[in-house]
């Protein structure tokens, strides 16, 4: 009973952060915040398993990137000549934590990894391209990733000022964070830097990243919004009031921002945010619980707040019994003011409900089945034309379904 108890219990949360945006924080669902870190403490992020060899940059921090078209021999001769007319600016990925800045350009070579070339029988890298870095306080670098070797388990990387002078060359074991998804390193003290929990222990991650944003001009902007965990996956369910909204038979998607920054939308009219009212989150956390999450504030620059609800719909030690299931109703769409709905054997005394897609109750009733497969028919001659959601409450079941009324 206390278990059913907890699963059934929302609970508001804020998660900040902070003035400016200046904090990371890596959230667990069950457990909070486990790690609060600033964006400022980091410029690279060198994946920690795997074979992608991906490379993020801290653009939120004001870094700029750019791949150089020489080959990483002419590090002397490199000079930014068409930088500003044709050179892509690279970017990380924002679905996918595998593909950093430095991973963006690939060629049809399948081993190109964007900076260099993974050799399939040694597992090292070997580096094969030029960058140009924007620093976020001004200064432009020029960079190259030498390589990964499998011996030393070690990412190395060379960054000079343009004419090459105050060459430096910084190192990573990547080893040392086997546990997490990255190792990070500093610019400014030119030495690696243990920044993230372990990998198992957090599910989302607050913060401000570089984004897509499609109005007034389709650009990448910095953001802020949660990007997911690895093998965290989310289904975004639209158009349904948010007290109707169920995770049963929704696909869970594993890239990082299917929450993302979208969920509120700055009111160039009223100079406030707005915020999705029909929109709910579904998460699957790293220990396959189910979450239910609706965002329902965003303090803005002015203290980094995000405050959502959170409720555990789904655990894994628990036998889900009440997961809504489908519920047959024809003819859909209802043209005469009559539907029907299909009664399961053992569904006898039941409550059928019908809401609007503002989540208004427009119609409700007791039904009876008979013991065996029946058809009920329902009147829903006063309800206008649009899209419904049915709702059949039997004891521990749910069955739900939407209908249309009329062409």
């Amino acid at each position: 009973m206390l278990i059913s108890a907890s699963m059934t219990a929302q609970e508001t949360v804020t998660v900040s952060t902070a003035p400016g945006n200046s904090e990371q924080r890596y959230y667990s669902l069950q457990n909070g915040t486990q790690a609060t870190t600033l964006l400022s403490d980091w410029d690279l992020a060198f994946e920690s398993t795997g074979i992608t060899g991906a490379i993020l940059l801290n653009t939120a921090k004001g870094h700029r990137l750019y791949k150089a078209p020489y080959a990483i021999g002419q590090w002397a001769n490199l000079d930014t000549v068409g930088l500003a007319a044709s050179w892509p600016a690279q970017y990380n990925s924002t679905t996918d934590w595998s593909s950093g800045a430095f991973n963006q350009g690939l060629t049809s070579n399948p081993f190109d990894l964007g900076w260099g070339i993974y050799n399939f029988s040694t597992h090292n890298i070997t580096g094969d391209s030029l960058f140009i870095l924007q620093t976020a306080d001004g200064a432009w670098k020029k960079l190259r990733v030498d390589g990964f070797a499998t011996v030393t388990t070690s990412f190395t990387f060379t960054m000079a000022d343009l004419d090459g002078a105050n060459e430096q060359v910084g190192t990573i074991n990547r080893n040392a964070y086997v546990t997490k998804n990255f190792g990070y390193y500093s610019f400014a003290t030119m030495s690696a830097v243990d920044l993230e929990p372990i990998a198992d222990d957090w599910d989302l991650l607050f913060t401000k990243y570089n984004g897509f944003v499609p109005q007034p001009v389709p650009s990448i902007y910095p953001v802020t919004g949660v990007l997911q965990n690895k093998e965290v996956g989310v289904a975004q369910v639209d158009d349904i009031a948010t007290n109707l909204a169920a995770w049963a038979g929704q696909e869970l998607v594993t890239d990082i921002d299917v929450i993302g920054y979208d969920w509120k939308e700055f009111n160039m009219t009223t100079f406030m945010y707005d915020y999705a009212t029909d929109r709910t989150y579904f998460v699957q956390d790293r220990n396959d619980n189910i979450w239910k999450l609706i965002f329902t504030e965003y303090g803005g620059g002015a203290n980094g707040d995000i405050t959502f609800t959170k409720e555990l719909v789904s655990a894994t030690s628990v036998e889900e019994t009440n997961a809504p299931a489908d519920l047959v109703v024809y003819p859909n769409p209802v043209l005469n003011g009559e539907m029907r709905i299909v009664l399961d054997a053992d569904v006898r005394n039941a409550r059928l409900s019908i809401h609007d897609m503002s989540g208004k109750l427009v119609l409700q009733e007791q039904v009876s089945g008979s013991g065996s497969l029946a058809l009920l028919p329902v009147d829903v001659s006063a309800l206008q034309q649009g899209l419904y959601m049915v709702r059949l409450n039997a004891g521990t079941r749910v069955f739900m379904t939407r209908v249309v009324i009329g062409g």
